[in-house]
């Protein structure tokens, strides 16, 4: 199992879709990485030699920002927007949508479950003695039923 980026990479996915698993890197920064190292996209990762391994570790290091450091990156700049007072950092520090999307209705990922709001309604207590019901006249006689 290759070791790049503090992740390891599955052994048996080509290394065209083994990189994505890498925090940072998608396809087609993937693909940018490849062609940079000069590799085959359609060999597997349990494939590759030491000196690929090197070659792509080398390029990764060197042109991109992945895992921890991408991560601290991105916390900073949300820290920075909520200490600035932007509306995205007010977004941020009040737990709603930051890209403008609606607030009315879905936003579940964002505002969590449901609080239901208003009266909760209390089972009202059966009254002793109910009044016996009137017997239905000749009109209101079911089926099968005699009428006196």
């Amino acid at each position: 199992m290759a070791r790049i980026a503090g992740v390891d990479l599955p052994d048996k996915k080509k290394i065209l879709y083994a990189l994505p698993h890498i925090y940072g890197i998608g396809l087609s920064n993937a693909r940018s990485i490849i062609a940079a190292a000069q590799l085959d996209p359609n060999k597997k990762v349990s494939e590759l030699s030491d000196d690929e391994i090197t070659r792509i570790r080398k390029e990764i290091e060197t042109n991109y920002k992945v895992e921890g450091v991408l991560r601290a990156e991105i916390a900073a700049n949300i820290k920075r927007y909520i200490e600035i007072g932007s509306y995205r950092g007010m977004r941020h520090r009040s737990g709603l949508p930051v890209r403008g999307q609606r607030t009315r209705t879905n936003a579940r990922t964002r505002k969590g479950p449901r609080k239901t709001s208003g009266v909760l309604k209390v089972k009202a207590e059966k009254p002793a003695a109910a009044a016996p019901k009137p017997a239905a006249g000749p009109t209101g006689a079911k089926s099968g039923e005699k009428t006196s």
